[in-house]
């Protein structure tokens, strides 16, 4: 029987983990505080931002909220940036996407220190990724790999094919595979026979943006499956992938909700923590 895959309880573990951690570098003086930006009034924004606002309150870590209107500049957001980059007290930075499109996100992402972007997008982060080397990793694929380990799935040595190459997903999920010795496909929206490609993994992880595209043709019978959509169909959440055709094929799968989801503010968490000691 295919093991369902829960993310609550993990993400739940994880900032247990983290608020004790947190309460010891307060015994040490060492104190954190996010500052998390938000222009407009997107609605899924917003509440991003509060779960993210109540993750840190709960693991015993400060947080500031700077609500822009709409209409901000770029210069405006980026003066503000500057501003929390300087401020001691202040441990991360986050700003919540999508901005709005008179905003340049990359020069957003880049505005950031990179010791304080615990999304894990500048691209010194990304290149200490791609190297090896230590920094912040993206949140969503960071909790990808915790929700494999702690559900007691080896990565060593199985074949893992990542549908998607978002710089937010798709290649940082690939890079962080590799780095545990997992061998990597990557698929997306031009590769031909994906069909074929996703029956050879032994792990596919699914970031594809269609709802219920994969179903169980696509599955390679006892394959872990991780689904990081997410959508709203029919007044229902789904994922990327058709759980229901896909279940008794596979030895391990994530749900939707409740699988890859919690795991990303988790994971932001963590990076919170890593940040107070830098």
């Amino acid at each position: 029987m295919a093991n369902r895959i829960d993310g609550k309880r993990i993400s739940q573990e994880i900032r247990d983990e983290l608020k004790i951690r947190v309460a010891e570098l307060k015994n040490q003086g060492i104190e954190g505080c996010l500052a998390v930006i938000q222009v407009g009034e997107d609605p899924a924004s917003s509440v991003y931002v509060k779960n993210k606002k109540r993750a840190c309150e709960y693991i015993g870590i400060g947080s500031r909220s700077y609500e822009l209107p709409q209409e901000t500049t770029e210069t405006e957001l980026l003066d503000l940036i500057g501003k929390l980059n300087k401020e001691e007290e202040v441990s991360g930075i986050l700003v919540q996407l999508p901005v709005p499109d008179h905003i340049d996100e990359n020069k957003i992402i880049q505005a950031i220190s990179p010791k304080k972007d615990v999304d894990g997008f500048h691209p010194q982060n990304v290149g200490a990724l791609v190297s090896g080397l230590t920094g912040f990793v993206s949140c969503t694929p960071a909790g990808v790999i915790q929700l494999l380990k702690r559900s007691g799935i080896s990565i060593e040595g199985k074949h893992c094919v990542v549908i998607g190459r978002s710089n937010i997903v798709g290649k940082p999920m690939a890079l962080l595979m590799l780095r545990e010795h997992a061998t990597v496909t990557i698929a997306h929206s031009r590769t031909k026979d994906l069909r074929e490609i996703c029956k050879s993994a032994d792990i596919l992880i699914v970031a594809v943006g269609k709802p219920k595209m994969i179903d169980a043709s696509y599955i390679k019978e006892g394959a872990v499956v991780i689904d990081v959509g997410i959508h709203r169909n029919a007044g229902q959440l789904c994922g990327d992938v058709d759980f229901d055709s896909v279940f008794s094929h596979v030895s391990a799968i994530t749900p939707v909700p409740g699988g890859v989801g919690p795991m990303t503010i988790a994971m932001l968490m963590n990076n919170c923590v890593q940040a107070m000691t830098q």
